[in-house]
């Protein structure tokens, strides 16, 4: 009887093993690839700096640091610098002046402009005049709604600038502002120019037109010897509180960009989202 007992219950073990082991096998293996899957595709999420139209944030406004940052399509093309904060102090503003740059060996605007504004200098948009200078890395092309892809981007915006001479200094007699002059101009894509950096151009002139003084650098980024900029870093410090600090790409919906030389292929892959306070305006110059 003992024996038939301990053979008995070697057949029962035996059973539930076999259970065991077959639930086992028939268990989907796309449920265990999967759960593998997941796993991996939230530590890849984990791992993303930013989501698209969130701002990314470097520590500081070194331009060799700038330099080598590479937009990701999809996300925000505007980098904070600093927190978003400027590194200008208002109290260096002591009269009306825009501190040109040098052209460089490669006859490039990298430079920075640094302009002590007033409310004087705001201009009358209509008496922008078309520009003639071709600066380095301009190859124009038209997107296929046959709008220009590039424009002659102003370092300091002409309707910034009002009175102020082609050597910086103020001049009452000049009614507009800074345009045809090689030092304040640079190849920017038409994106860049006219839905991100407007953003910023339109905080400065809100803030001269209600009598602050204002101090506001830009300066174009190249990397190495390239020819087209692949950003440009604006800063400004206002004596009635403003304060920004900001790197913006580059860069055009629709189009990729070699900037060694400024040329340009057209990839639909380049999705560029749009803030929505960007204060558009179309320029085909």
């Amino acid at each position: 009887m003992r024996r038939r007992h301990h053979f008995n219950m070697a057949k029962t073990m035996f059973a539930v093993c076999c259970v065991g082991a077959l639930l086992a096998s028939c268990a989907p293996s796309s449920h265990r690839v999967r759960s593998i899957h997941h796993t991996a595709q939230q530590t890849s999420l984990n791992q993303t700096p930013q989501a698209p139209n969130t701002n990314q944030t470097v520590p500081d406004s070194n331009p060799n640091g700038l330099a080598n940052l590479n937009y990701v399509p999809g996300h925000s093309a505007i980098v904070q610098v600093n927190g978003g904060h400027s590194t200008l102090n208002i109290n260096d503003w002591k009269h009306n002046h825009v501190a040109c740059q040098q052209l460089d060996s490669l006859n490039r605007t990298s430079g920075t402009t640094t302009a002590y504004l007033e409310k004087r200098n705001v201009a009358n948009d209509s008496l922008r005049v078309r520009q003639t200078v071709v600066p380095t890395g301009w190859h124009q092309k038209r997107d296929g709604q046959g709008k220009m892809i590039l424009n002659r981007g102003h370092i300091i915006a002409y309707s910034l600038s009002k009175g102020i001479s082609i050597s910086g200094s103020y001049n009452p007699l000049q009614r507009s502002g800074d345009q045809n002059n090689p030092r304040n101009l640079f190849t920017q894509t038409a994106f860049c120019n006219q839905e991100l950096q407007t953003i910023y151009e339109q905080q400065v002139r809100q803030a001269l037109r209600k009598g602050a003084k204002v101090i506001y650098q830009v300066q174009p980024i190249f990397q190495g010897n390239d020819l087209m900029a692949k950003g440009v870093h604006l800063q400004a410090v206002g004596s009635n509180g403003l304060n920004f600090n900001v790197y913006l790409f580059n860069v055009q919906p629709g189009f990729r960009f070699n900037y060694a030389d400024g040329t340009s292929v057209v990839d639909q892959n380049m999705r560029v989202p749009t803030p929505p306070n960007a204060p558009h305006f179309h320029d085909q110059h």
